[in-house]
Formats: structure tokens, sequence, C-alpha cells
């Protein structure tokens, strides 16, 4: 079971912080943790020895490190990026709103902030957040040989175009070159050589590279078996699904599901060397 995510929330002011924490434990409902620190510093301490912060909400006035130091202290130690940040502050100054755009900060709130719009801010720097993550995901799982098919598939002509939509479309299946060349009303043989010339690839390749493509999109956003998973993109033996999948990523469906796994949710997995 996944560690619930955290809210970290830094303000010196005693009654602030303690009202930023109450409006959001009743909003966040026991889907996250709120933790909270009344400094920079020790939020630095914090965040350097917890990588499953998910949003950082920060006033700027504060003793000895500011707010704004601390999100620039956070990107200069950042490995695979920092959490989004909340700017918390009293004073309406250009230079603080300029400079929180510069570091990336994605709101910005004076003080007093309403219950209201605290929630508002969270909810769209969370939302955000988990898709930057999703995005970051697909882009890390994606087979870099399918992405340049697909540029293929622009200039391809109607026979091809309809072939890989049915593959795509139809992976349980057995899929058969000839088979796809009946569908598309070619000769297999004419087919096969069609398919090479336009994707760039052969079609042997592609329904494999496909297959194994939605076989790691399963692996990461869910809790099927791998047998399931397996069954899903068209392999009936497991075994040979497993001997397909670490010949194209060098890693059994299980390690590969470790290594990236993701499930219930995206989780913020930056930290400090």
């Amino acid at each position: 079971m996944m560690k619930e995510a955290t809210v970290l929330i830094v303000e010196d002011e005693p009654m602030t912080r303690e009202g930023l924490r109450k409006a959001l434990e009743s909003w966040g409902a026991g889907k996250y943790r709120f933790d909270v620190k009344d400094n920079g510093f020790e939020a630095l301490e914090y965040i350097r020895n917890h990588a499953d912060i998910e949003l950082l909400i920060t006033d700027i006035r504060m003793p000895g490190m500011s707010g704004l130091d601390l999100v620039q202290a956070l990107k200069e130690k950042k490995q695979g990026g920092i959490p989004p940040v909340i700017l918390i502050s009293g004073y309406a100054e250009f230079e603080y709103a300029q400079r929180a755009i510069h570091l990336g900060v994605v709101e910005y709130l004076l003080k007093p902030v309403s219950d209201c719009k605290l929630i508002e801010a969270v909810e769209r720097a969370l939302a955000d957040y988990e898709n930057r993550v999703r995005i970051g995901l697909m882009e890390k799982i994606m087979d870099p040989v399918l992405i340049d098919a697909s540029r293929q598939l622009g200039g391809a002509g109607d026979a091809v175009a309809e072939a890989v939509r049915y593959i795509d479309e139809h992976l349980p299946e057995p899929l058969r070159l000839k088979d796809i060349a009946d569908q598309v009303h070619l000769n297999p043989s004419y087919f096969s050589v069609l398919f090479k010339e336009q994707m760039g690839i052969t079609y042997s390749d592609y329904v494999t590279r496909r297959r194994i493509q939605r076989a790691k999109e399963l692996l990461v956003k869910t809790k099927l078996p791998i047998g399931d998973i397996a069954q899903k993109v068209g392999y009936i033996h497991v075994k040979y699904f497993n001997k397909m999948f670490k010949e194209y990523e060098h890693c059994t469906p299980g390690e590969y599901r470790k290594q990236n796994q993701t499930w219930p949710e995206p989780k913020n997995i930056w930290k400090f060397p």
C-alpha cells in the first residue's frame, strides 16, 4: 500500500498556520496528510527527508529564510522537479510576484486568505501537478520507435492507416498479417511491403511493440495480474509474453511494474541527493 501524500504548510504565525491546517484537513477528508513547519530551515530539512511532498504552501515573509528563498533552495537541489508551490503573503509587492513567477510558483495568495480561495488554489495546484505527472509518465514509457511510426502515419495511404486503426482496436486478437491484409483488401505480400515502406517498421514489429506498449500502460496504471495483462494485449501464454517483454524492455513485466508503478494515483517522486 502506498504511503499517503503530504501537503506541507510553512508559516511562522501560529494562528495563521493552524487556521490553514484546519481548513485543509476539513477539505481533504483524510486523503492527504497535512504537516506544518514554522520556518524555512525546518521545512527544507523536512523535505530533504520526505519524498512524498505533493504540495508546498509557504508564507513569503519569515525570519531567517523567506518562502521565496525556500523555493530557490529546493530548485537548486532538485532531482526530477519540485512539488508545486502556493505562496501566501501579506505584502502585495510586485517584486515578490515577479520572483515567484520566475521560480515557477503555481499560485500567489494575499492575506487574509479565505478558506474558499485557499481550497480553490490547492485544488488547481494538485490537479495541475497530477496532470504533469501523468504526461511525464507517458513520455517516459512511450516507445520511441512507435513515436517515429506515428509520425509516418500522417503520410500513409488509406489502407495502411486503416490497418493501424484496426490493430490498435483489436490488440487482444490474433492479428495475423494475412487477416489484416484481407481486412484492407490487399494481397498479403504487397501489404507487408507497403506497411514497411509507409511506417518505417515491419508489420510484425509494429504489432509486437503496440502490444508491449499497451502492456506497459496497464502495468503502471493498474493492479491487474500479469497473466491478465498478457491476455488483454494478445498473448495466450504468459511465458511467451514475459519472453517478448524482456526482449523489448530488457526487464520482466514484474520488474517494470516495480520500477514505474504509480497506482492508485501519481505521486511526487522527486528527492534530494
